[in-house]
């Protein structure tokens, strides 16, 4: 197996043609897409709909070109979209494929990737112990189809996670049942930060026997280095994508990863760069950022109210919520580093590396060939 990873710009939610553009041209076949990682230009709140948008124009799409249903398509390819490009960030999507060609030569690690999904949560599961749990579950289950035995091979686990809606929270209470919060927006929260514990019980970073519902959003001494979770209205499960190294894989992509410990750690971002073999200067030059796939990162504003012990007021504003500021600041951090502002920024870091920071990964080409 090789992975490859193809970053693809949409000019809106519904654009797929420049992946319709790539597969038309022999650069990758349908068949081999795992899933699709999006940057969608909405608010990224409750109401965000371009996700669903995107999730729907990708459905539609890869049901057409495999021939089967959307719901079969929605199985195959399994879209991960993330709402908000604020700032400089591009909207783009990462087409992840996992081909049947080439092989690990058992020495050199190369990128593998997973796919997984748990089954569809109730609302009153969202934000506790069964979406942990069951997040745990389907990371291992990523990790296996990775072929990646040891989870210090792990660099990054994007997920796609639910939220709690009016409707949503009505229905638990009828069936006599509570819910983690009732703020819908501070679902989304709760579901990103109990995915990500999920993700931390899977890597070992955290035990089962620390880990309990009043945890959640509370005791910011746990968390995953590796997590990237996105809360999303448009589905009830969480969709998992794994990414590691592992020498059973071949191709010529590597990921690496470092955890920004607040929202300007731009040295983070290069120690993930030259995790990955990319080795560079200052800066990297045209062709040494040229081997750069993308970079993923999370954001979120530091709940202490100061970075490096200035005042922020990302916390008090009342028109923009706080993750769209975040997810801004960190954007432009990556994008000055690696020249490129078409990055994947996910805001809403619970959980997700240090209270103020969050988890940077980078995947790079070993190899530049002109």
């Amino acid at each position: 197996m090789q992975a490859r990873v193809f970053k693809v710009p949409a000019s809106g939610p519904q654009d797929v043609s420049g992946i319709d553009q790539l597969i038309q041209a022999g650069a990758f076949k349908p068949e081999d897409v795992i899933t699709v990682v999006g940057k969608t230009e909405g608010n990224g709140c409750v109401n965000d709909f371009t996700r669903g948008y995107a999730t729907l124009a990708l459905k539609v799409y890869f049901a057409s070109k495999l021939g089967v249903s959307l719901e079969e398509a929605g199985h195959r390819v399994s879209p991960i979209m993330s709402g908000g490009t604020e700032g400089i960030l591009s909207p783009h999507f990462s087409v992840f494929c996992a081909e049947n060609a080439g092989k690990g030569d058992g020495k050199s690690p190369r990128l593998a990737i997973g796919a997984a999904r748990t089954r569809d949560f109730l609302p009153e599961e969202i934000g506790r112990m069964p979406q942990i749990l069951e997040t745990a579950r389907a990371a291992r289950e990523a990790m296996a189809a990775a072929h990646i035995t040891d989870p210090r091979d792990v660099h990054f686990v994007q997920i796609k996670c639910p939220l709690l809606t009016a409707t949503r929270i009505e229905d638990a209470h009828h069936r006599g049942f509570t819910v983690a919060t009732h703020d819908t927006y501070e679902s989304m929260g709760f579901s990103r930060g109990a995915s990500a514990l999920g993700i931390a019980l899977a890597t070992g970073e955290v035990n089962e026997a620390d880990l309990s519902d009043d945890k959640v959003c509370h005791d910011w001494s746990l968390y995953s280095s590796v997590a990237s979770t996105s809360a999303g209205i448009e589905l009830m499960h969480n969709e998992i994508l794994v990414m590691g190294n592992s020498t059973a894989w071949g191709g010529d992509l590597v990921i690496g990863h470092d955890v920004m410990m607040d929202a300007i750690d731009g040295d983070a971002v290069k120690h993930a760069l030259l995790n990955a073999g990319l080795d560079f200067g200052w800066r990297p030059s045209p062709e040494e950022a040229a081997r750069i796939v993308n970079v993923y990162a999370k954001a979120e504003a530091d709940p202490t109210g100061f970075v490096r012990s200035r005042r922020h007021t990302m916390l008090d504003d009342s028109d923009i919520n706080q993750t769209r500021h975040a997810r801004a600041v960190v954007g432009g951090v990556i994008a000055s580093i690696v020249g490129d502002p078409m990055v994947y920024v996910s805001g809403g870091a619970e959980h997700q590396g240090p209270a103020g920071g969050g988890p940077v990964a980078a995947i790079v080409r070993s190899t530049w060939i002109g």
